[in-house]
């Protein structure tokens, strides 16, 4: 569980994603991640919580139908599942933009190509096939980001690199709001935790879930706030870009070639980890969304290997929007990417939370103290997590006016599934 959460998460929300939120905040954007933290901990913790009670596949959305209501449930599954299977398209462009470093005259939309078929055959294996897979490409990501954290400190305590907190501009170049606004890209990166929740139905045991919960989480936040401290500290904010990995650009200007080209290659390690991760939750939750009745029977079937092939190819669908993006706005295409899978993450973020403080709301003295794991905030806390989230959905949802509108068809299309589906999933 641990493993396939860390993976989701560490992928292009860090490693190209942070250099979109330094334009936008400079060194400021070391609030924006400790902002972000502070809700991803609220959300581990109520799910952690809520899955010590009720493990079951892709049950955030079992806690919303359990404890709001069967829409909001429906809402959060098909939408989280939506964005999820998107968002796989932004690690692909990540790929792609990464082996333009190596070799600049291949189009991006061949490795693209290269890279889904590449996702596809180890998703329609055995599980234990896929988490071999996902396992290394973890561990090669999380290995070489605490060295990197560590390189960069030892840098900046020998002095051999002048620090950048204050170099260009202060620390709030951008001015107070701005670590406000790059919190979307910081969120964003901490998406992964709620993977938690969808992956407990394959938990051994309940007892595992409290410290899959804690520990996803630490690592999470460990390895973002080192590295993003590191990395402003290092670079100079004004120099970032989403054309290559800032984390290639510190080596880059470190002048330390060899270095780069490791590093290029770790990172789109991180990209192919973090989209077979994704996929692989999609793919599950779809998977349970047709057992369940929640989406048509025929994707909750399993192929030989024991993989759900059908719900696979179904959630493979961001990786042809990839391909439509790629080539209509190819400088823009991870941006719009991230953005529109945001809302979907984010959704799923406050629904959780919402069903936490239901939860909680319903227990007696004698039911708490007998949980097997109780979130150290409580309920205030996931209140502050819940208004916190549903500030970010609505910041999403009407910055622009693409958004609102994309995001208002998006939502009455899923209404519109769930009284189509509703009698459906009641005969289920």
């Amino acid at each position: 569980m641990t493993m396939v959460a860390v993976g989701g998460s560490i992928g292009t929300g860090l490693l190209l994603g942070s250099a979109a939120a330094l334009e936008v905040a400079g060194p400021g954007v070391i609030l924006s991640y400790i902002i972000a933290a502070f809700i991803a901990y609220t959300v581990a913790m109520a799910l952690g919580e809520l899955a010590s009670m009720h493990p079951a596949a892709g049950s955030f959305g079992l806690y919303g139908e359990l404890y709001l209501n069967q829409y909001l449930g429906f809402l959060c599954r098909a939408g989280y599942w939506a964005a999820i299977a998107f968002s796989v398209g932004a690690e692909l462009v990540a790929s792609a933009t990464y082996m333009t470093y190596w070799l600049p005259a291949v189009p991006s939309e061949v490795w693209v190509i290269v890279f889904s078929a590449l996702l596809l055959l180890v998703n329609l294996r055995s599980v234990s096939s896929y988490g071999r897979f996902e396992f290394w490409f973890s561990m090669i990501k999380l290995a070489t980001i605490v060295a990197f954290i560590l390189a960069g400190a030892a840098l900046l305590a020998s002095g051999r690199v002048a620090p950048q907190y204050i170099a260009h501009g202060g620390f709030l170049p951008k001015g107070p709001i701005a670590p406000l606004l790059a919190v979307f890209w910081a969120i964003y990166a901490f998406g992964g935790v709620e993977m938690l929740a969808v992956t407990t139905g394959e938990s051994r045991s309940s007892k595992d879930i409290p410290r899959a919960a804690r520990l996803t989480f630490f690592l999470l936040a460990g390895v973002y706030l080192g590295a993003i401290t590191v990395l402003v500290g290092v670079m100079p904010w004004n120099h970032a870009g989403v054309s290559e990995s800032p984390f290639v650009t510190v080596l880059r200007l470190a002048k330390v070639p060899a270095a780069a080209y490791f590093m290029n290659f770790v990172v789109l390690t991180a990209a192919l980890s973090g989209a077979n991760a994704k996929l692989y939750v999609a793919s599950r939750l779809l998977f349970s969304m047709g057992r369940s009745g929640w989406a048509p029977a025929r994707l909750g079937k399993l192929n030989a290997a024991g993989s759900p092939r059908l719900a696979l190819l179904v959630s493979s669908y961001g990786i042809v929007s990839t391909l439509i993006i790629n080539t209509w706005a190819p400088k823009q295409a991870f941006i719009y990417i991230m953005g529109a899978a945001f809302s979907g993450l984010i959704f799923s973020w406050a629904v959780s939370l919402a069903a936490h403080v239901s939860f909680r709301r319903r227990l007696t003295p004698q039911q708490l103290a007998l949980l097997p794991m109780r979130s150290p905030l409580g309920i205030w806390g996931s209140i502050l997590g819940f208004v916190l989230a549903s500030a970010a959905v609505l910041h999403t949802l009407f910055s622009t006016r693409v958004n609102a509108l994309a995001g208002l068809v998006f939502f009455a299309a899923l209404t519109l599934a769930y009284v189509l589906l509703k009698r459906r999933h009641q005969a289920s």
